[in-house]
């Protein structure tokens, strides 16, 4: 079966959202089962921080997927997938300021302003921030032709993103690289040569359309003389 005929746009909306909330049930989970790890606020930064990144890079890659691979049922999703990925962005800065930092300003300027992985996080959120208040159709026909290029700064909000994980987790930086790689490739299928050679290798890939078969035309009435 055609993977276009499986993927309905209703079918593509359940799953994203049972997708980008089941992170944060099952951590609500573990803090309501007592099953956090010895470092609860760590382990609560990391599992709301991930989720941020990883809806984010999933947000960016729905139009080269419905662009190259014809699956247009995709769009909804992307409005979606960046409304959560701003959902869980905040809750990592809220544990970050609250939880982490308990709500210390003269603590928190310093963490933001001397931290260079806190900075570009920081950064990342105020990007985000103004994408999420403005993703409503009302503010499409406000902003007109600005609307675009106001939301393509998410692929800086990703870049930022990216950059914040690599500084952040220091050591074994493989992981954030892997995401850092698949956000250029992203950005690469974004370029207009690019995407018209892979649309052309998939319709190759495709084959042949097949001709609609004409319905038989009924007979013309006769005329009386």
């Amino acid at each position: 079966m055609n993977l276009s005929n499986l993927l309905t746009k209703h079918t593509v909306l359940w799953a994203t959202h049972l997708g980008s909330l089941f992170p944060a049930a099952w951590l609500l989970w573990d803090y309501v089962t007592n099953n956090l790890s010895v470092n609860p606020i760590q382990d609560i930064t990391f599992r709301t921080g991930k989720p941020a990144l990883v809806l984010l890079i999933l947000s960016l890659a729905v139009t080269p997927v419905s662009s190259i691979l014809g699956l247009r049922q995709v769009i909804p999703a992307r409005k979606w997938l960046g409304l959560y990925a701003f959902f869980y962005t905040m809750g990592h800065f809220l544990v970050f300021i609250w939880l982490d930092y308990g709500l210390n300003w003269g603590l928190l300027y310093e963490a933001i302003f001397e931290k260079r992985y806190a900075l570009v996080g920081f950064v990342a959120l105020l990007i985000l921030l103004p994408l999420a208040i403005t993703s409503t159709k009302g503010w499409m026909k406000r902003l007109g032709k600005r609307w675009k290029s106001l939301h393509r700064l998410v692929y800086l909000a990703g870049i930022l993103a990216v950059i914040h994980y690599v500084w952040l987790v220091k050591s074994d930086i493989r992981e954030p690289l892997a995401w850092g790689a698949l956000l250029g490739l992203l950005l690469i299928l974004r370029i207009p040569w690019v995407r018209k050679q892979a649309n052309t290798l998939r319709t190759r890939l495709s084959g042949p359309q097949k001709p609609e078969a004409k319905r038989p035309q009924p007979p013309a009435e006769s005329q009386a003389s």
